[in-house]
């Protein structure tokens, strides 16, 4: 689904729960566009300068271990509701069923679910994302993850009190297969990470990916083009914005 970014409007995509406040890197986006629009105007869309971003940043974290061909050609969308991501984003507290439903709506497989999860050995999340799973009774986290996160979050997480933390306490700043090896551990933050042991199927390619190399980099690189192509806008029902933020 293309990025749409609005300064004029409320209730927009990038304000739903999903992706506000913690959804950044706007500047990286309006800066490529500018780029582009100075050497070759009317020409490369939003949507393509985010899918390109991430392409290059999956290479770069991953230490060149992740590199995958993308088609150009996008067009922006010309619409933008906040609703949106809640219909189409999976939330962290996600059982396995409504996981797999979410993805398969989409044409995603069960292994998509499990090697896109794979995404979340880098990055950060607020402390509300996870916070049932620190507090009493106990959840299945490791009682030492659950001490340190005590220290780092809030007893109870607002808008206006919470904190973020590393989603990889191991390898933070590296996109690598840890994710794997962090949810047998039980060193995961989220339901939905944890949910991936609820099932032999899901289990099997959590063990799989967390031990035999090179698996899950090359799964999440065919994963990711895949995405690329759900719901992509044409001239038909699209355009491509001179300016990110706002329609043309």
């Amino acid at each position: 689904m293309p990025v749409a970014i609005y300064k004029a409007k409320p209730h927009l995509e990038k304000l739903g729960p999903p992706n506000f406040p913690s959804l950044r890197g706007f500047d990286v986006v309006d800066a490529a566009k500018a780029a582009l629009e100075k050497a070759c105007p009317g020409v490369v869309s939003c949507a393509d300068v985010v899918q390109f971003a991430a392409r290059d940043a999956v290479f770069f974290l991953s230490g060149s271990k992740v590199f995958y061909s993308l088609k150009g050609g996008r067009f922006d969308g010309s619409v933008s509701f906040e609703n949106e991501t809640l219909r189409f984003l999976p939330p962290p507290f996600f059982n396995l069923s409504q996981l797999i439903q979410s993805f398969k709506v989409k044409g995603m497989s069960v292994d998509d679910l499990v090697v896109l999860s794979g995404a979340h050995t880098i990055g950060h999340s607020h402390c509300s994302s996870f916070s049932d799973r620190i507090s009493t009774p106990p959840s299945d986290m490791n009682p030492r993850l659950t001490t340190v996160l005590k220290k780092q979050c809030p007893a109870h997480p607002n808008f206006t009190n919470d904190p973020t933390v590393v989603q990889d306490v191991v390898t933070p700043n590296t996109l690598d297969n840890q994710y794997y090896k962090n949810a047998l551990n039980h060193n995961v933050l989220f339901i939905s990470d944890a949910a991936l042991l609820n099932s032999t199927e899901t289990a099997t390619k959590v063990i799989e990916n967390a031990f035999i190399r090179g698996r899950w980099e090359r799964k999440f690189a065919k994963a990711m083009v895949k995405m690329s192509l759900l719901d992509i806008k044409t001239a038909a029902n699209g355009e491509i914005r001179k300016n990110c933020h706002v329609v043309n």
